[in-house]
């Protein structure tokens, strides 16, 4: 009788990645976990992706959030004419390439040992872009790709960061299209590692959602002076709302193909708009995070089949 697989996905969501690192790193300090050895599967998304990718290398959950926590002021530093929105993305692609670099260094996608998904955007083709370790034979064009140009790729948010190349490819975040890579990673582990549908577990890991809308009010008023991207769509609003509705989208969808006791999905409603880009917020993340672990340590515990005293 073969085992239960394990899929670890995580949710893109810029610096509110903090939140899903630590906890990770939480998870990390109280149960000792092995990340490799405890998932067959991590599929990880913009952010997810970094933290996605560091875990599939050998890193240490503590070690992805010290990276928000060390540098994502230096990555989120405003350009001077940010305001416009105009001319320019919102930050320099220049301080994230150096610090994912840093981390991951000249290794390849083909050195994971583990399975690994990491979703793009190809805008040049106008079509989806997975990014995948040499978990499956047909596999042939990923094993030399960088994890560094990976993950960079995956974390061009539009108007964010700009695109980012890989050899021919010009590529955006991921998040455009599987913000919640968990309905990827469950659909590969079925065709690619012919893994029984029946014999998985997701542990799904957001970054935050907001439940503000635009409401009846917000209609009136925008409707009187026009539904501009900048003014009256509200450009962050309206990148979040995408974001948000492919991650319940992915949820709902995931639902319809497992039983509810093989999913658990760890994440936030917040009734405020939730930033994408503020480094200021880290001590708000680090405590939503630890709430929600305490509150649902032992469910993850179970659920993780990990040998926990409490």
């Amino acid at each position: 009788m073969s085992r239960t697989k394990k899929i670890l996905a995580i949710d893109g969501g810029g610096f509110r990645g903090a939140y899903s690192a630590y906890t990770l790193k939480r998870m990390e300090e109280e149960y000792a976990i092995n990340w490799i050895e405890t998932f067959d599967l991590i599929a990880g998304t913009s952010t997810g992706a970094i933290i996605a990718a560091g875990l599939a290398s050998g890193s240490s959950a503590k070690e992805m959030f010290n990276f928000y926590e060390e540098y994502g002021s230096q990555i989120f530093k405003k350009r001077w004419f940010y305001r416009t929105g105009l001319f320019a993305s919102r930050y320099k692609n220049k301080k994230l390439q150096q610090k994912i670099k840093n981390i991951f260094g000249d290794k390849k996608l083909g050195e994971i040992q583990i399975p690994l998904i990491i979703p793009a955007t190809d805008i040049g083709n106008g079509c989806v872009h997975v990014f995948k370790s040499s978990y499956h034979g047909d596999f042939v064009r990923d094993k030399n790709i960088l994890i560094a140009d990976a993950v960079l790729a995956s974390c061009g948010a539009p108007t964010y960061f700009d695109p980012y190349k890989v050899e021919e490819y010009i590529l955006a975040d991921g998040g455009l299209w599987a913000n919640n890579p968990s309905l990827v990673a469950v659909i590969d582990a079925k065709r690619r590692l012919a893994i029984d549908l029946n014999k998985v577990k997701v542990f799904s890991l957001g970054s935050g959602s907001s439940l503000k809308s635009y409401s009846q009010k917000d209609y009136w008023w925008k409707n009187l002076f026009g539904w501009g991207i900048l003014t009256r769509w509200g450009r962050a609003k309206f990148i979040d709302m995408l974001m948000n509705l492919q991650t319940q989208t992915a949820n709902n969808m995931l639902g319809l193909l497992l039983q509810p006791e093989q999913i658990l999905r760890i994440n936030f409603g917040s009734d405020r708009d939730l930033s994408l880009d503020d480094p200021k917020k880290l001590k708000d993340w680090i405590t939503k995070a630890g709430h929600d672990f305490t509150h649902n340590s032992t469910q993850i515990c179970n659920f993780l089949d990990i040998n926990k005293n409490f």
